[in-house]
């Protein structure tokens, strides 16, 4: 991983919330707030296994990654990144270990009330990774 590619992993996984731009079979960029959490050269997001990002990033694994606001508005430059899903539960319970120590609280709580109205739907872990600058 090259200097530029590891400030970018920082700069990212340093930011509250995350822009995660997937992209639907026609092209279609569709924009999408969340907490990401870093554990060494990848950024790591969870998601319900059933949302609409998991079967776009299944067809195509490119993304586009910002700091932003929770209502999606940017706050800085995009970067182009590519992202694989892993379903096993361990990666889930290590990704909710990474929130909790970023989010503390809040994630806790987030993830205490939603834990109330869980359906069976289950939860899957996206493993983003940003290719050096000079090769995006």
């Amino acid at each position: 991983m090259s200097a530029s590619t590891n400030a970018e992993i920082e700069r990212l996984g340093a930011a509250t919330y995350l822009s995660l731009t997937t992209f639907r079979k026609d092209g279609t960029p569709v924009a999408t707030p969340v907490w990401a959490s870093k554990d060494g050269e990848h950024l790591y997001v969870w998601t319900e296994t059933d949302a609409g990002k998991i079967k776009r990033l299944r067809n195509n694994g490119r993304v586009l990654l910002a700091p932003c606001d929770s209502r999606g508005g940017l706050q800085g430059a995009q970067v182009a990144g590519t992202a694989v899903v892993l379903g096993t539960t361990s990666d889930v319970e290590r990704l909710r270990r990474l929130h909790r120590a970023k989010y503390g609280l809040q994630f806790r709580l987030f993830d205490g009330f939603a834990s109330l109205f869980r359906r069976a739907r289950g939860h899957v872990v996206i493993e983003i990774s940003v290719p050096e600058a000079d090769a995006a």
